[in-house]
């Protein structure tokens, strides 16, 4: 009978023994699924955070062309034409007013936001448009930039077929600074920023030629 009883001890024994072995092993492969489950979600986060990143360092616009400039009586820089259009990869954007922010760097004068939105029915011509918007908007006698839309279908988002120009025009006379202007003239160098919701800004320097006639266009490059 001794002996009987201390067999099933050892019995007992062992079977609390196994159940405490499948417990660290169920324990052992829950910890196991949490921590590959966070690895990955770090992972995963790592490559959104990553993705983002490159996005937000590369512009939504790029230009598409030669900038051309329109001088005044002067022979300074008054007008502006600046040839945009989507990034490779980028999505449509929103030229509408308010979801893009265009600022002018100037030698003696620094314009932040003078974007005043999109021109749906643009003229093909610089000199009709430039007149369009000068009548419509009072263009001619502030600082603003516009965006005039070609090959559009009739709405403010600029897509991958779409091609846009950014009309500026500079006052030449600030009536409330008297003597001070905001035109460009030979060799001063100036830097264009449109800044979008998302993404770089694209950013466009350069220096004005010297020897500039008056009334004509040039060629900025």
């Amino acid at each position: 009978m001794g002996r009987q009883l201390k067999g099933n001890k050892r019995a007992i024994v062992g079977v609390e023994a196994a159940i405490v072995l499948i417990a660290f092993i169920i324990i052992a492969a829950a910890l196991a699924y949490v921590v590959i489950n966070m690895g990955f979600y770090t992972t995963q986060k790592t490559k959104e955070v990553m993705q983002s990143g490159l996005e937000e360092s590369i512009s939504a616009l790029q230009l598409d062309g030669s900038i051309s400039a329109k001088t005044n009586d002067n022979g300074q820089i008054e007008w502006l034409i600046i040839p945009v259009k989507l990034s490779a990869g980028k999505g449509e954007i929103d030229l509408k007013n308010g979801t893009l922010a265009v600022s002018i760097y100037l030698p003696n004068a620094t314009l932040l936001n003078i974007y005043n939105g999109p021109v749906l029915d643009a003229k093909a011509d610089c000199d009709l448009l430039i007149k369009d918007l000068s009548q419509t908007y009072g263009m001619d006698k502030m600082d603003m930039a516009m965006f005039a839309i070609y090959n559009g279908d009739k709405d403010t988002c600029l897509e991958p077929t779409e091609k846009a120009f950014l009309i500026i025009h500079l006052n030449s006379t600030i009536t409330e600074l008297p003597g001070v202007r905001h035109t460009i003239v030979s060799y001063e160098t100036f830097k264009v920023e449109i800044k979008g919701a998302k993404g770089a800004a694209l950013s466009v320097v350069r220096t004005a030629p010297g020897g500039m006639s008056e009334k004509a266009y040039i060629d900025m490059g």
